[in-house]
């Protein structure tokens, strides 16, 4: 028995707008009822008192839910750039990122380290370009911007209507656009002679070359939207299934993973985060860590 999921990253700089992201696909997914503000501190993934009273994100949360028949394990990190090591220390688990840019201020030094750090390890990445919504955004000269700080072939999925205003939204792209394809082109050369041929592709086709281009780090396709009006969201998700690897395992198997984080409940107990690669835990299993050993208590 195989079970699909993805653990992916939400990675970005300070108020690019990463944990209202979050809590957005939380929303979209039936997962929660209500949206919680940062400014607020009502939202899911920011709990301690400090993150709630500034606003900003300190330690890597997870939250889980599923779409399409993905599980997905999403992973809400710290901006900040006084917080990076809690960053690192969950990108050796992950199979997917979304790096989150704000369409006012663009890229900022911490995108460009974080995406240093994204290429080397491998990851393929997804680009949402936030607050559209917001005055001053920006979308074609951001898309360029981009392509050139970051060094990225990146690939827009849609353009943008009423940039700027809180009407704004984004209108993707049909399966076969030209602007997908011509991208898609630059690294295959079956599809640039079709391409240059204006021989007819599927949407299939392209679908899947776009699928496996991002997987190998070639493209990174670039949504826009607004996690505060909802805007884009949903394209953002459909991409994130369709575009990004799944992780498979088998159930039945001994269990096997990584822990990637261990710290403190409010009751002072143990809690240690794991990504799994098989198998299964239950409560009060006994786990082995090296020479170390350990019993499950409790699984949320």
């Amino acid at each position: 028995m195989t079970r699909r999921t993805l653990n992916l990253g939400i990675l970005a700089h300070v108020d690019a707008g990463k944990t209202t992201l979050t809590e957005r696909l939380q929303y979209a997914a039936g997962v929660i009822g209500e949206i919680g503000s940062v400014d607020a501190g009502t939202t899911q993934t920011d709990s301690l008192a400090l993150e709630r009273q500034r606003g900003i994100t300190i330690k890597s949360a997870v939250v889980s839910f599923a779409v399409g028949g993905v599980t997905v394990n999403l992973i809400d990190t710290p901006g900040h750039p006084d917080f990076i090591a809690e960053v690192e220390r969950v990108l050796d688990i992950l199979d997917g990122v979304v790096l989150v840019v704000s369409a006012v201020e663009g890229v900022q030094a911490q995108t460009r380290v974080l995406m240093r750090t994204l290429r080397r390890l491998g990851l393929p990445v997804l680009i949402f370009v936030n607050k559209i919504d917001r005055s001053g955004a920006r979308a074609e000269a951001l898309l360029g911007e981009i392509a050139a700080k970051l060094s990225l072939d990146v690939v827009s999925m849609g353009s943008v209507r009423d940039l700027g205003t809180k009407d704004a939204t984004f209108v993707p792209y049909t399966g076969t656009a030209a602007e997908v394809v011509e991208s898609l082109a630059d690294h295959d050369d079956v599809l640039l002679t079709a391409y240059i041929a204006e021989r007819p592709m599927t949407a299939e086709r392209v679908r899947g070359e776009l699928a496996e281009q991002t997987r190998t780090g070639q493209v990174h396709p670039v949504f826009f939207g607004s996690a505060i009006t909802g805007a884009g969201v949903d394209e953002l998700t459909a991409g994130i299934v369709a575009l990004l690897p799944t992780a498979g395992g088998d159930v039945a198997a001994e269990p096997s993973g990584s822990v990637f984080k261990i710290e403190r409940g409010p009751d002072g107990q143990k809690v240690a985060l794991i990504r799994m690669f098989n198998g299964s835990l239950r409560v009060r299993d006994r786990l082995s860590f090296g020479r170390a050993q350990d019993t499950v208590t409790r699984i949320s």
